[in-house]
């Protein structure tokens, strides 16, 4: 059994490709700005393996989903996308015969992938630190749906600092995204952002907050840091940690654990793996590590 996951991020591509449930390769297209149709089919040809022929398949790409079409309505950072069917914009990239796609958001691919290579069990929060931010809850298998199908818009949440006022690409005031999304860090710090911050500078500190405010609303066994940004961050991890902790409400589960991704194909992997799922298994995990129903998309690149 072959299974294909591809990543279609705003600033490039990304496969796995999985093969009796491991991971046997994983690859990158050339960065891209706001790409058109035909170097998004490019860029997908240059990441699959030659002479690859995919069991199975799933993706997952930015932006507004029409999902009875399977058409992208809007996704400013990757134009390339919109009004195009994903099942053309495949067969076009691959050929024909390709099995069709699931399609599910970036935060569930990388929590699924997070949930699956940690062994956890429990409630995993994963959050998906990029250009913007997006989360997706596990609990014991199951993804959970509070608005919509996602857990809701996590990087939207109100976590200003009094002493350093933020407001969020969408506009909102002190929303997560304008203090730790990858534009956010770049124009305050510069590039190599996350090399110059500490744990008490603003981002980290509205990071904290957002987390222990996860810990009244979730409750999770488990927190994941994903995404570009996320898993860069594992040098601050105990003063996070740390800080969260300080006087953390009773709600919050004891030992729970803070740990961040370790690659930046956890959504193409976690693509993979679900793809990879027996028939007929809608929700949750088995004990392979297959998984639930995709989910909006939603945040990330």
């Amino acid at each position: 059994m072959i299974s294909l996951g591809i990543d279609i991020g705003g600033t490039s591509i990304k496969s796995a490709l999985l093969r009796d449930n491991q991971i046997v390769s994983t690859h990158q297209s050339a960065p891209y700005t706001k790409p058109t149709t035909e170097l998004l089919i490019q860029a997908i040809r240059e990441t699959i393996p030659p002479n690859i022929a995919p069991d199975t398949l799933a993706l997952y790409c930015p932006g507004l989903l029409d999902r009875p079409t399977r058409t992208i309505t809007l996704a400013v950072n990757v134009p390339g996308l919109m009004g195009l069917s994903l099942d053309d914009l495949l067969s076009h990239a691959l050929g024909p015969s390709i099995p069709r796609a699931e399609i599910l958001s970036d935060a569930s691919a990388t929590a699924f992938d997070l949930y699956t290579t940690n062994s956890l069990t429990g409630r995993l929060l994963s959050l998906t630190l990029g250009t913007g931010v997006g989360a997706a809850v596990i609990d014991n298998g199951h993804l959970l749906q509070v608005t919509g199908e996602t857990p809701g818009h996590f990087g939207q949440i109100d976590v200003s600092l009094d002493a350093d006022p933020s407001i969020g690409p969408d506009g909102g005031a002190g929303s997560l995204e304008g203090y730790v999304g990858a534009r956010a860090l770049n124009a305050r710090y510069g590039e190599n952002a996350i090399e110059h911050m500490n744990a008490s500078d603003p981002p980290i500190c509205a990071l904290v907050r957002a987390i222990r405010i996860a810990h009244a609303i979730y409750r999770p066994n488990h927190i994941g840091l994903a995404g570009g940004v996320g898993i860069r961050l594992g040098q601050l991890l105990p003063e996070i940690k740390s800080a969260v902790e300080r006087n953390l409400t009773t709600v919050a589960r004891a030992g729970w654990s803070l740990f961040t991704g370790e690659s930046d194909f956890h959504a193409a992997c976690g693509a993979a793996r679900f793809a990879a799922r027996p028939f007929g298994v809608a929700g949750g995990f088995d004990a392979a590590g297959h998984g639930p129903q995709a989910g909006r998309l939603n945040g990330g690149d």
